[in-house]
C-alpha cells in the first residue's frame, strides 16, 4: 500500500511513499523530538538551581529569557537529526530548514540580549546609587534596542535571501548601489540624523532615564529614550515626545544631572517698611521643624529694591526634587499667613500722599 504526497514547496515533486517507511519516519521524529525536549528541560533544570544562590543568581533573567528559544533551537535540532536518518521527510525539511533556522537563531540572540540587559538592571539596583544607576540604565536602554533592532533586520535579511525571487531582487539592486545610496541617503537624512543623536546621546549622556529635565517650559521625569525620541512624563501625567535631536540643538534644563539635590526658591515682593530680621527668623524656624528640609543651606536675602517694593529671596535645600518642590510651597504658604497675622505692614500697598492738598484746605 503506498500514499501520495504532494507539495507546493519550490524543491519539491510528488513522490510515492510507502506506509512502512512512513511510519518509521514518524517514530524517528518522534524520539527526537522527545530526547530533545527531555534534554532541554534536564539541562535548565541543573541551570536553574546552579543559578538559584551565590553570584550565579544574577544570571536567572538570562536563563529565563532563552528558555523558550532554547526548547524551539532543540526541537529544530532534533528535527534535522531525524531527516537525516529519514529520507521520507528529508526534502521537506531540506525546504523548511532555511527559513526556520535564522528565525530560532534570531529569537534566541534576541533573548539573551533582553535577559542581559535585565539581569544588569537589577544588579545595578543593589549596587550604585540612583545617579550611577540611571547613567547605567540609559546605557543598557539604548545598547538593547539598538541590538534588538539590528538582529531583527538581520534576521529578516537571512530569511529573505532563501527566497530565490528576492534573492534576484537584491542582486539587481546592488548593480545600481551608486544612485540608490544617493537616493536613499537624501530621503532617509532626518532619520539618519536622529539615529546618530541617539548614539550620541548613549556615548555622552546629556539626559538619563529618570532625569528631572525643563523642556520648551514643560518639566517632567524622563521615562524613554529611544534611538529618535526621548518621552518625558510631566507632573499632570501629560506625555512629551520629544526628538533626540532637539537635545543637541537646543537649550533645556536637567535638574538632577549631577544630584537629585537641589535648592528651591522662594520670592517674596514686600514693602519697603519692612523689617527683614523678624521675617528672616520666622522663616528659618519654620524650616528646622520641617521634614523635607536637608539642613543643607537656608538663607533669606534682600536680592532687590524697588521704589514702592523689595526682594526677598528665600532659598532652602531638599534631599529630592519632588522634597524641594513641597518644601516651596509649604514655605509660601507659612510665610504669607506669618506677615499677616504678624507683620501686615510688610505687605505691599500702594500709598498717595495728599499732605500739601490738605493745608491748603486748611
Amino acid at each position: 500500500m503506498s500514499i501520495i504526497v504532494s507539495t507546493t514547496l519550490p524543491d519539491l515533486r510528488s513522490w510515492v511513499v510507502p506506509v512502512e517507511d512512513l511510519a518509521i519516519a514518524a517514530a524517528i521524529l518522534g524520539v527526537c523530538v522527545i530526547v530533545a525536549v527531555a534534554a532541554h528541560r534536564l539541562a535548565f533544570g541543573i541551570i536553574r538551581k546552579a543559578t538559584a544562590h551565590g553570584p550565579a543568581r544574577h544570571g536567572q533573567p538570562v536563563v529565563e529569557a532563552i528558555r523558550a528559544p532554547a526548547l524551539w533551537l532543540a526541537v529544530t535540532i532534533a528535527i534535522s537529526a531525524a531527516a537525516e536518518r529519514a529520507d521520507v521527510i528529508r526534502p521537506a525539511w531540506d525546504a523548511l530548514s532555511d527559513f526556520v533556522a535564522p528565525v530560532i537563531l534570531g529569537w534566541l540572540v534576541l533573548a539573551f540580549v533582553t535577559g542581559w540587559a535585565t539581569a544588569h538592571e537589577r544588579r545595578m539596583e543593589r549596587r550604585l546609587d540612583p545617579i550611577h544607576m540611571r547613567s547605567r540604565k540609559t546605557r543598557i536602554e539604548i545598547f538593547r534596542r539598538t541590538a534588538s533592532s539590528l538582529i531583527i533586520v538581520i534576521t529578516i535579511a537571512l530569511v529573505l535571501v532563501n527566497i530565490p525571487g528576492v534573492r534576484q531582487v537584491g542582486v539587481t539592486l546592488m548593480a545600481s548601489a551608486g544612485l540608490a545610496a544617493l537616493a536613499i541617503g537624501a530621503a532617509a537624512q532626518p532619520a539618519l540624523k536622529s539615529l546618530i543623536a541617539g548614539i550620541q546621546m548613549a556615548l555622552t549622556e546629556p539626559i538619563r532615564i529618570g532625569d528631572m529635565v525643563v523642556v520648551d517650559g514643560v518639566t517632567g521625569r524622563v521615562e524613554e529614550i529611544r534611538m529618535t525620541f526621548v518621552m518625558i512624563r510631566a507632573w499632570d501625567e501629560r506625555v512629551l515626545v520629544v526628538p533626540t535631536g532637539k537635545f543637541f540643538e537646543e537649550s533645556f534644563e536637567n535638574w538632577s544631572r549631577s544630584a537629585d539635590r537641589l535648592t528651591g526658591v522662594v520670592m517674596l515682593h514686600l514693602d519697603p517698611i519692612a523689617d527683614v530680621a523678624p521675617i528672616r527668623q520666622a522663616f528659618l524656624d519654620f524650616l528646622k521643624d520641617h521634614p523635607q528640609w536637608d539642613e543643607r543651606d537656608a538663607a533669606a536675602l534682600v536680592t532687590d529694591s524697588y521704589p514702592e517694593s523689595i526682594a526677598l529671596r528665600l532659598s532652602m535645600t531638599g534631599a529630592t526634587i519632588g522634597d524641594v518642590w513641597d518644601l516651596r510651597c509649604a514655605v509660601r504658604e507659612y510665610m504669607l499667613q506669618w506677615l499677616r497675622e504678624n507683620q501686615p505692614v510688610a505687605l505691599i500697598r500702594h500709598r498717595l500722599e495728599v499732605e500739601a492738598a490738605n493745608e491748603r484746605g486748611g
